[in-house]
């Protein structure tokens, strides 16, 4: 019929005379039609050979008119595809992941799901379903219509999708309700209907024939994408003024009269019908929307514009002044560019019905091609009246409840990625929003709170006084401090009693003075860690315990030299003296200082924060800066006290009198027991509980030094001073 039709237009004969020009009056300019693709592409398919252009009005898919070489086509409305961009920025706008597809079952509808599926995939959003829409049904063969209705029902009432999109032409929507009149007769389970509709442009909502008597409220809240359009001036005046029986029309206006009106005009040559007869009395303005729209719709203002294009085409031509590229329509520039498209975008449409069978069309959005990249959209949601059993609330479409913050989305097998589980973040992780695709980790100086929700800043910890492990240490600390000390006052009382002149007093009290150094360098470790104290610590506790041992090796080699002095003729009585003892402490006692000062010339301590060895916390510390220098300076003094352990081994059995080398062959043990257990005591422990280690052991091994070398003596001269006698004291070996 379209072919039949087209060449009529072109013989402009009664009677049928193809490829004759029979009237050279009335010459065919341009042809304005082809609202659907179809129609369109078999009207170009003729017009082509006599070079007459044809304006369409509908959206169509140009790329399939430019595989079929139809040049003689011109869009007056924007490219399809452009509508494809705002389909997908609209699911996202609202996040409807899982949405329902119906299609018309043709080259177009084909097209539209290749195109879309991809782009529906690539933005996190899936499809419940792809039900293709028949565009004819015979109605003779009851299962095919069966099957049909009973798929296309199905998807409508039971899919969990709260969105539709719908691609289709201008005949979908009577399509679509006779489906749904068809399962559900009395309206029941539609009027429940709780729907998201999103259509494409080339649909109307019109209903017409045995439709006149339904309604629309099943499709309220309908998104639509419009072909952008304006307000004609004067457009709505006309159509109200409009009366079959004013002016000599032709009578395709009498046939819209008797269809809209369900009425008839009485014909001479039939006999009179028992029908209701037409007058003039009824409007268009007295319809329903389904069955006569008031205001001038995208497509007709498409046509309007391919109206005015013509005329200023053949007035252009005339004048000689022929521009192809813009002309002025309806108050504003129309644009085709090199491939015949209009340029211009779509509107976005939101659909409200009433009860009495009429609707209304709200302009909600806009979209614009030319906009940025993902900018292409403006939607304001405010103006969108959903269907009312959303309850005003923005209706949710997605295979899954939202996964609240503090967990992630996880795939499920065998399943569209679309549908997950809600899994709560893993330890050191955290979620903010709702369905979130992984959990994150905090920055270092925060932490997860307990709903794994938002991330809270770490406290700043370091071992203080004002703890209970810090008050312990520094009051043993204070304690081995008074008791060392005592025991130097003891000594320094004493120093002319034979006890104390045995054991080179000189050398007894640079060890005490040393041991008290000792007990004081803890507090370095348990105050905070700054610039200072990190730079200094380790060095002096190094230094004043190298002091120390360093004595106790020299007050080892002095008993021996003694012992070996006191043989007839012996060499090694020109070594007897106090320049033995004390050249033995200073050389041992530079040694580790040269160790300390080239660390700390080199790669110096310093303080930092550590963010990773406690979930909750910042332990605030020194780190070391060389940890080959740390371990040389407490390797050096492992080496100081297996030498004195050693000396003091081997001179054990030496006469007691004048002896100490058991009781510094005890300190020793305890003094490297401990070290030795403090590596890895150390090595396992992190922050807080690292320092308390290292001054447990500064305590320990310092208090071992003073229990088993001097408190012996001091109970012999505070407790049995009549032992304290040289006579006694020979008497005794």
């Amino acid at each position: 019929m379209t072919y039949r039709t087209t060449l009529d237009l072109l013989s402009k004969s009664k009677k049928f005379v193809p490829n004759y020009k029979c009237d050279i009056h009335k010459n065919l300019m341009v042809i304005i039609g082809g609202l659907g693709s179809d129609t369109s592409s078999y009207i170009a398919e003729i017009l082509g050979f006599y070079k007459i252009p044809q304006l369409t009005y509908g959206s169509l898919d140009e790329e399939a008119f430019r595989k079929r070489k139809l040049s003689s086509l011109y869009f007056m409305a924007p490219k399809e595809d452009h509508q494809y961009i705002g389909i997908i920025q609209l699911l996202r706008h609202f996040r409807w992941t899982w949405i329902g597809i119906f299609a018309v079952d043709n080259n177009n509808g084909e097209y539209f799901l290749q195109k879309m599926q991809p782009l529906l995939s690539w933005n996190g959003i899936c499809s419940s379903f792809t039900q293709r829409l028949p565009q004819i049904v015979h109605v003779e063969d009851v299962s095919e219509l069966y099957d049909t209705v009973s798929s296309i029902s199905t998807n409508l009432m039971n899919a969990k999708a709260n969105a539709f999109l719908v691609y289709g032409e201008s005949l979908t929507i009577m399509g679509l309700r006779t489906v749904t009149f068809v399962a559900d007769p009395e309206n029941k389970q539609t009027a429940l209907l709780r729907k998201v509709w999103i259509m494409t442009s080339q649909i109307d909502f019109t209903l017409s024939g045995f439709q006149i008597m339904w309604d629309l409220q099943m499709f309220n809240g309908a998104i639509s994408f419009t072909v952008h359009s304006r307000v004609v001036l004067g457009f709505k005046e006309f159509l109200q003024s409009i009366n079959p029986y004013s002016g000599s029309r032709d009578g395709f206006l009498k046939e819209v009269w008797e269809q809209l009106f369900d009425c008839s005009f009485p014909k001479p040559e039939l006999q009179e019908m028992s029908s209701r007869q037409c007058t003039g009395e009824r409007k268009l303005a007295d319809l329903p929307g389904p069955l006569f729209e008031m205001e001038m719709t995208g497509q007709s203002y498409s046509v309007y514009n391919a109206v005015y294009a013509v005329a200023h085409a053949l007035h252009a031509l005339l004048m000689f002044g022929f521009n192809k590229k813009k002309r002025m329509m309806a108050g504003e520039r129309v644009f085709l560019n090199e491939k015949r498209e209009a340029t211009g975008g779509f509107d976005i449409t939101s659909l409200i019905t009433f009860p009495n069978r009429s609707f209304q069309r709200v302009r909600v959005g806009q979209l614009d091609p030319s906009a940025p990249k993902g900018k292409e959209l403006f939607i304001d949601e405010g103006l969108i009246v959903w269907h009312p059993a959303f309850n005003q609330v923005l209706p949710i479409s997605q295979c899954n409840d939202h996964c609240p913050p503090g967990s992630w989305k996880k795939g499920v097998e065998g399943k569209q990625f679309c549908c997950y589980d809600c899994v709560p973040c893993p330890e050191g992780k955290f979620s903010n929003q709702n369905d979130m695709d992984d959990c994150f980790e905090c920055s270092e100086d925060k932490y997860p709170n307990k709903e794994k929700k938002e991330c809270i800043m770490k406290l700043v910890v370091f071992l203080t006084l004002e703890e209970t492990l810090g008050i312990s240490l520094a009051s043993t600390a204070l304690c081995f401090f008074f008791l060392t000390s005592w025991v130097l006052g003891t000594f320094i009382k004493h120093r002319n009693t034979p006890i104390v002149k045995a054991n080179n007093h000189a050398l007894t009290y640079t060890l005490l003075v040393s041991l008290l150094l000792c007990f004081l360098s803890s507090f370095f470790f348990l105050s905070q860690p700054g610039q200072v104290t990190c730079l200094l610590r380790q060095s002096i506790f190094g230094i004043t315990f190298s002091v120390a041992i360093s004595s106790v090796l020299a007050k080892t080699i002095t008993v021996v030299v003694a012992f070996m002095a006191t043989k007839p003729g012996s060499p090694m009585r020109k070594w007897v003296g106090k320049r033995l003892a004390f050249s033995i402490v200073l050389s041992c006692s530079l040694f580790q200082g040269c160790i300390c000062a080239l660390w700390l010339l080199t790669s110096p301590p310093f303080p930092e924060l550590d963010m990773h060895s406690e979930a909750k916390e910042m332990i605030l510390q020194c780190n070391e800066g060389s940890a080959s220098f740390f371990y040389c300076v407490l390797g050096y003094m492992g080496i100081l006290a297996l030498a004195s352990f050693l000396v003091a081994f081997l001179a054990r059995k030496l006469p007691d009198s004048f002896n100490e080398a058991k009781f510094i062959t005890f300190s020793m043990l305890a003094f490297c027991s401990v070290w030795v257990s403090f590596f890895p005591a150390y090595l396992s422990t992190r922050g807080k509980a690292m320092v308390a280690v290292e001054v447990f052991s500064i305590l320990s091994s310092s208090a071992a030094l003073v229990g088993c070398i001097f408190l012996p003596k001091r109970f012999i001269i505070v407790f049995r001073p009549e032992l304290n006698h040289r006579e006694q004291l020979i008497k005794r070996n």
